[in-house]
């Protein structure tokens, strides 16, 4: 039952990485229907960003209410219930009230199905899970694209979306039996939850050193995946088609990092993972910076994702090891709406900075959000 379990889970996490990358591959198609300006689209970024930063941190009250299984099935519900509201509507702020749910949805599963993962299986378990995510996110592009082929449009992509959505969350339905078998097994009892306040996050030792690791980890992620393409075109040369193709090589390191990580974690510790990690995306890092021609920046690109992808899991996995079951809820809440004013925040400064001074800022830029990384990680291992 708890593999079961386990799969059901990773299923869950595809319909989280779902709706992530729907609205910024049919957005061109969006602003040009509805005669919008290409920048409106941030709007509803923020709505949904704010969205997901408040539910991560409410999700420990709401896990302890209503356990993880209700939660995984609500939020993906909510996710698909906006999903199908984009794809009828013929207003761009009814899509940003659509938005709202989108956010909250997505918060509240990430947070409870990381903390349940971290808590209850292996740390190779940890890493193929966002794995699973990374399925979610490559799924929606493709979707879009054979839609739009067609005369349905990115509609027709958002309506395929939301029934593979619809499937998942008609699983986690089906599934909440199973949770409450696996809990009277050898699973701590989600009522043991303790729901902290910020304040009381805040004063445990070692938990803002996390929130900058966390902060910086996605920074590059984020700001790799918005800007990366347009790199190689502003400073490279390339055209934009060219730049597209190769950009793939980024999110193939993502998946593969965490793919090894996965493998790795089986005989080695998290902590080890990652200092081999940051020392990959020094590397890849110093490629970028002396790229003499455009397949070494593309590699370095490929070895930015490597290192970064295993980041994440293992930090998460590291949460409840490091802090508690009983706490990780409350800390992970906060963790994740780190990541996510990372997500919402640093990308934009990177296109600012690029405007002002012109892309080729932009490996140096990585490396700033590294040395905060690796500073925030050396601290951390040498806390008392």
């Amino acid at each position: 039952m708890v593999t079961i379990l386990l799969l059901i889970i990773y299923i869950g996490f595809i319909g989280l990485g779902l709706p992530d990358s729907l609205f910024g591959a049919a957005w061109p198609a969006i602003y040009d229907e509805f005669g919008l300006h290409l920048s409106m689209g941030s709007i509803i970024t923020v709505i949904t960003t704010l969205g997901t930063t408040y539910s991560s941190m409410k999700s420990a009250q709401v896990i302890k209410w209503l356990g993880t299984g209700r939660v995984a099935f609500l939020s993906t519900l909510m996710t698909a219930v906006a999903i199908l509201g984009i794809s009828l509507t013929g207003s761009f702020w009814f899509i940003c009230l659509c938005a709202v749910p989108l956010g909250l949805g997505a918060g509240s599963i990430d947070t409870a199905l990381n903390n349940y993962v971290a808590q209850h299986y292996s740390a190779s378990q940890m890493s193929f899970l966002h794995c699973f995510y990374g399925i979610g996110v490559t799924v929606s592009p493709l979707l879009l694209a054979h839609a739009m082929k067609g005369t349905e449009g990115w509609r027709g992509g958002y309506g395929s979306a939301f029934w593979i959505q619809m499937g998942i969350t008609a699983l986690l339905l089906l599934s909440l039996p199973l949770w409450k078998k696996v809990k009277h097994q050898d699973f701590q009892d989600e009522e043991n939850t303790l729901v902290l306040s910020f304040k009381e996050i805040a004063a445990i030792p070692g938990v803002k050193l996390t929130w900058l690791m966390y902060f910086a980890s996605v920074a590059i992620e984020m700001t790799c995946g918005a800007w990366g393409s347009t790199y190689l075109v502003e400073a490279l040369g390339l055209t934009a088609g060219d730049a597209a193709g190769l950009v793939m090589f980024y999110f193939l390191g993502i998946a593969t990092g965490r793919f090894l990580s996965g493998l790795l974690a089986m005989k080695m510790e998290c902590n080890s993972i990652i200092k081999y990690s940051a020392m990959m995306i020094a590397i890849a890092l110093t490629m970028l910076i002396l790229a003499p021609n455009v397949m070494v920046a593309v590699a370095g690109l490929f070895l930015v994702g490597l290192g970064n992808g295993p980041m994440f899991p293992n930090f998460t996995y590291l949460t409840p090891q490091l802090f508690g079951q009983k706490r990780s809820a409350s800390i992970l809440g906060t963790q994740l709406a780190a990541s996510n004013i990372a997500w919402l925040v640093m990308p934009v400064i990177c296109s600012l900075l690029g405007d002002a001074f012109g892309m080729w800022i932009f490996p140096w830029y990585l490396t700033l959000l590294f040395a905060v990384l690796a500073v925030s990680l050396i601290l951390f291992t040498k806390r008392k």
